[in-house]
């Protein structure tokens, strides 16, 4: 004759009614404490990267070799980390300016602008450009202006020289004082221009690593 064991048959009850409850409850899961409070790391590209940029407004683009001028490229490529993540989408605008560097020009970058929005400082430059072309006076500027971006300098000094005063170099003079440009100028027979070939000429590379953010 067995005796009735009111506790076991408790704790049986109780381990049964566990069971149907952790059966039928929806599971809950939460993030770790660690991924709430740091936030995700940043992807830094190293700096001697290699960027390929391009210029859709011109096809060359023409400045004197003291001449600064502001101008925005574009990110010819997809930038991908080594498993194939896209860090930098091709179409990224790169913005900074033509400087004057060892008698030729050099494209020195300020700003990189991702999707139209996401603004960051970036430090990189282009090669130092100093493949020229002579200008003298009574030129036919027609193989040097034809599809050409100008600088305001050397729409200026063409059109001095040259005589050459059409409307797709008055255009591009802008606020620049002719007559600065032009007493430099006074007297001379020719001057030089830098003739930058935007595919091969300006593509960047980083002089400081880049954290992406």
């Amino acid at each position: 004759m067995s005796r009735f064991n009111p506790y076991l048959s408790g704790t049986s009850a109780l381990l049964a009614l566990s069971m149907m409850t952790g059966a039928t409850a929806p599971i809950m899961m939460t993030a770790p404490a660690s991924a709430q409070l740091f936030p995700p790391q940043r992807v830094t590209i190293p700096y001697g990267t290699t960027i390929p940029v391009m210029y859709d407004q011109a096809e060359k683009i023409v400045v004197t070799p003291t001449e600064t001028m502001p101008i925005t490229l574009k990110v010819a490529a997809n930038i991908k980390s080594r498993s194939g993540t896209i860090l930098i989408p091709a179409g990224s605008e790169v913005v900074g300016e033509l400087q004057p560097a060892n008698g030729g020009s050099q494209f020195v970058a300020e700003e990189l602008v991702i999707y139209g929005n996401r603004r960051q400082p970036i430090d990189a430059t282009s090669q130092v450009i100093t493949q020229t072309e002579e200008i003298n006076r009574g030129t036919n500027t027609g193989s040097i202006l034809k599809g050409a971006a100008i600088g305001a300098a050397a729409a200026t000094a063409i059109s001095v020289l040259t005589g050459d005063n059409r409307a797709g170099i008055l255009e591009v003079l802008g606020g620049a004082g002719l007559g600065a440009v032009g007493g430099v100028l006074l007297g001379r027979n020719k001057t030089e221009v830098v003739v930058i070939n935007p595919d091969t000429d300006l593509n960047l590379t980083l002089r400081s690593s880049l954290a992406l953010r």
